[in-house]
């Protein structure tokens, strides 16, 4: 697999293999220094970012690499260049190119024309780096053994809930997404894709209006903002209203397993989606999640350049 386009493509032994060379990159983060000695990665950005973008820079550099930023107005397409002729110049001067941008359709035909690994930063559809430090995080935590455990996250059906569900069901997990029923649920075809992923693999996807039996046993709490970039700012308060019920409380958190803990993939409104009480309680992972977003980019650079993901496609 030459793209990690989407958390789908990829197969469990993916995951395993990026989450342990993501773990010794957070251990010893310039073990592989000189894998991009002298070359240069682009990392191509239409949405604002502080994490994605910290994180791939710093791990071009840990990998010995030059990143060259590009924000959407740097490049030619908005001038009318094609996003395939873009594809192929960029490959003539990068060995890889990060992508943070709206439209998954752009990933997926950027990946079809360059002759370099295509890595999805972030799209309205998917978030797969976002999903496995994540993934990271929950290992550091619970260890390899999940079974009895339940992951749930609570909110608005979007990408990230596309990536939650779609990771969860590759690691065999029990994944719950907790959301509104109607516009702010996640997309029909992605449960169907993540129940029959988890089909493969022993896990279970379940998806529910009932945040409290969400919450009920639950080993990880899981949240976004509820207003991600490009939503339609007239659906504001419909919006807010819909998903109040579902804000990680203290309360929500009790009815959680004793050891279980927060997550947020940032950044965070406190008081909205979660309370400051529980974002900065001992039991949030929020800080060692956005660290691992540099030491996962960081794995997925290595194992692509060298061929190494195996993938579904």
């Amino acid at each position: 697999m030459k793209d990690l386009l989407r958390s789908q493509d990829l197969l469990k032994s993916d995951v395993e293999m990026l989450l342990a060379t993501a773990s010794e990159f957070a251990s010893e983060p310039l073990k592989a220094s000189n894998l991009l000695a002298n070359k240069t990665v682009a990392i191509y950005m239409s949405k604002p970012s502080t994490r994605t973008r910290l994180a791939s820079e710093s791990a071009v550099a840990h990998l010995g690499g030059t990143p060259i930023f590009l924000r959407g107005d740097d490049l030619q397409i908005g001038r009318g260049e094609t996003i395939a002729d873009t594809a192929k110049v960029i490959s003539q001067f990068a060995e890889a190119l990060i992508i943070r941008t709206f439209a998954q359709s752009d990933v997926d035909e950027l990946g079809a024309n360059a002759s370099i690994p295509v890595i999805n930063g972030l799209t309205d559809y998917d978030h797969p780096t976002q999903a496995l430090a994540d993934w990271l995080t929950i290992r550091e935590v619970f260890g390899k053994d999940i079974s009895g455990r339940k992951f749930t996250y609570f909110g608005d059906g979007n990408n990230v809930t596309t990536a939650w569900l779609m990771m969860g069901a590759i690691m065999g997990a029990h994944v719950v997404a907790a959301t509104p029923e109607g516009k702010f649920a996640p997309k029909r075809e992605v449960i169907e894709l993540a129940s029959k992923l988890a089909l493969e693999s022993g896990g279970r996807v379940e998806v529910t209006s009932d945040a409290r039996s969400a919450a009920s046993g639950a080993s990880v709490l899981y949240t976004d903002v509820w207003m991600s970039m490009g939503d339609p700012e007239a659906d504001r308060i419909e919006k807010e209203k819909a998903l109040a019920s579902y804000s990680i409380s203290d309360e929500l958190m009790s009815l959680a397993s004793k050891d279980a803990i927060f997550m947020h993939c940032l950044p965070a409104h406190r008081g909205q989606e979660v309370s400051a009480s529980v974002m900065d309680s001992p039991a949030s992972k929020i800080w060692r999640q956005a660290y691992h977003r540099r030491t996962t980019i960081q794995a997925i650079l290595y194992h692509s350049l060298r061929g190494e993901l195996k993938g579904r496609i």
